[in-house]
């Protein structure tokens, strides 16, 4: 019982650190008779674990009575662009590689997600964003770099 408590801790710390989004806005691509329409949307989550970063995601939302109802499942094309809005604070040491941002793109194992990775050697934090799936994600994807001042090392793992 204990080892199954400790797993669902370890999970839902895994799941807290993940960013959440807040929408900026959204324009309508198309006309639905019967529910919402289908629409690009655009968010913003800050990085979790750097202060002064926050990405901006785009990225399709189907409408209709599928979407309405949370069974539609959204296209794979998204695009971020992650920006310094403020003095960058490191909390911690960073991984090479840590997903900072995760969303379900339909009602069963598909997700957009958002990876920063470090370039230590040029001093930047770079971001990913692609969609998954179970068995079959896309190639489909779109990457963004922030530049750290050279007098401020990005502290990594």
């Amino acid at each position: 019982m204990r080892v199954a408590q400790a797993v669902c801790a370890v999970a839902l710390l895994a799941v807290a650190r993940l960013a959440s989004a807040e929408t900026v806005g959204s324009v309508d691509t198309a006309f639905k008779l019967i529910g919402p329409d289908h629409k690009v949307v655009v968010e913003v989550f800050d990085d979790p674990r750097v202060g002064g970063v926050s990405c901006y995601l785009s990225r399709a939302k189907t409408g209709g009575i599928k979407g309405a109802v949370g069974l539609a499942e959204d296209k794979a094309e998204s695009s971020v662009a992650c920006r310094q809005v403020g003095p960058l604070q490191f909390n911690g040491k960073l991984p090479r590689q840590e997903e900072v941002f995760s969303e379900r793109a339909s009602i069963f194992f598909k997700h957009v997600r958002v990876v920063r990775m470090v370039d230590a050697k040029r001093n930047a934090l770079v971001y990913l964003v692609y969609s998954d799936r179970l068995i079959d994600g896309s190639p489909k994807n779109s990457v963004t770099a922030v530049p750290v001042p050279a007098n401020q090392p990005v502290p990594v793992k």
